[in-house]
Formats: C-alpha cells, sequence, structure tokens
C-alpha cells in the first residue's frame, strides 16, 4: 500500500465547521497529501457518527482520521476497516462507558473559558466573545470574526451518550497537545493521551491550532500518514 493512497478525513468539532481546517487542508496539498473535511450535523453522537461514516463510504483505500474537541469521540465511534490511526488536535477522548462531558469536565475550567448552557432547543452556542477570549485567543481578529460567523451549535445529546468500545483501542493513535488551551484543560488532555497510549505531540498552542498554528497540525498528520502503510486494522 502505497503512502499516496492514504486519504486524511478531518473532521470539526463544536462550534466549526469544516471551514477551520481550511489552512491545513492548504499545507497537506502542498506535501502531496489528499484530504477531505467530513461534515458533522452535531445533533447527537450517533447522528455525527453515522455522518462519518457516510464521508468514508466514498473514499476508496486507507485513511487517516484527524478529530478536533468533540470530534475525538466522533473519531473513535466509526468502525471502518479503512482507518489506519487516528490523529487528536486539542480532542476529547472518551473511555468506553464514558461521555464527552465526563472529560471535558474533568478539570476546573480555566478563568476565561465561557460558562455554556443549552438554549430551548437544546444547543449550546458560544458566546461571540468566547473566540477570542478561549476558543482561538491566539488568531487574529480577522480570524475571530469569520469563527463567529460560521460557528454551528452542538446539541446535548452530543455530549451526554456513553460511549462504546473506542477505536483507538486498536490503532495507533497521535495526540497534538494545546499547551495553552482554554477550553479543554492541558491536564485532561496528557491523561487521556496517556490512557490511549497515543504518541504526544505538545505545543504552546491555544483550541484551534487548525487555525492558528496549521502546520504543526500538518506535521502530526504526516507524522501518521507515514506509518500508515505499516498500520494495518487490528494492530496497534
Amino acid at each position: 500500500m502505497s503512502e499516496n493512497a492514504v486519504t486524511v478525513v478531518l473532521v470539526h468539532g463544536a462550534w466549526a465547521d469544516g471551514s477551520s481546517w481550511s489552512k491545513v487542508i492548504t499545507s497537506l496539498n502542498a506535501h502531496g497529501a489528499k484530504s477531505i473535511a467530513a461534515p458533522l450535523p452535531l445533533t447527537s453522537l450517533p447522528d455525527d457518527v453515522a455522518a462519518l461514516e457516510r464521508a468514508l463510504e466514498r473514499i476508496d483505500g486507507p485513511v487517516v482520521l484527524v478529530g478536533h474537541a468533540y470530534a475525538g469521540a466522533v473519531i473513535a465511534g466509526v468502525r471502518s476497516e479503512k482507518v489506519r490511526s487516528l490523529v487528536y488536535v486539542a480532542a476529547l477522548a472518551p473511555a468506553e462507558g464514558e461521555t464527552v462531558a465526563d472529560v471535558f469536565n474533568r478539570a476546573e475550567p480555566h478563568p476565561m473559558a465561557p460558562k455554556l448552557a443549552p438554549d430551548s432547543h437544546g444547543f449550546i452556542w458560544l458566546p461571540d466573545g468566547a473566540f477570542a477570549a478561549a476558543f482561538a485567543q491566539l488568531a487574529t481578529p480577522g480570524e475571530h470574526l469569520l469563527l463567529v460567523a460560521i460557528q454551528r451549535p452542538i446539541a446535548l445529546q452530543c455530549i451526554g451518550v456513553k460511549v462504546e468500545r473506542p477505536l483507538w483501542l486498536e490503532r495507533p493513535s497521535w495526540f497534538l497537545v494545546a499547551e495553552a488551551d482554554r477550553m479543554i484543560a492541558p491536564d485532561t488532555q496528557r491523561f487521556m493521551a496517556t490512557r490511549m497510549q497515543a504518541r504526544v505531540r505538545q505545543h504552546p498552542v491555544d483550541h484551534a491550532p487548525s487555525v492558528t498554528a496549521p502546520d504543526l497540525v500538518t506535521d502530526i498528520i504526516l507524522e501518521a500518514i507515514s506509518e500508515s502503510g505499516r498500520n494495518q486494522p487490528g494492530g496497534r
């Protein structure tokens, strides 16, 4: 199997969409790596896993799955034999029987983190000011403007469902720990990465490194791609 046959599937988290990966897509392309951004409805964890499975059905050949934040739970929920490895970018990795909320709330929130509550429809929106204060404090004002404009809310059903056996128990995984993250505590990220036996790369980046440090995100994805030919389903 050729490394060039690998497709990188980028999966956005809460309060974002596929455009959050635009710089990484461009960077991967410059390195000769094919990628797509898989859209999630953010309506429930099962809905999101099903949406990702549909995206994977359209791909021929091996896949490296990359998840940001909430999408860490989503990429671990698929069962496609195409998946060779998983890359977690400041992501959440609940173990079997845990919920996304369990790991998200494991540590005390950062003082700049927003207080989150669902609206009357059961969806959680990020306050506009939180993008500059906590979500992507290292981004430019123009990037904050875009992030606010394209944000998509996440449903309570996404974060309160207990996950089944996660795919990271069966596939090699990489974890980019965002040391300046104000949304998911860096200590929580390290805890999850250690539990997963992931290959850890730590950098002083914020919660949205795909926007603010795309080259670092690209580097860790390229590491996973380089080993994808040796990673067969069922192995670590």
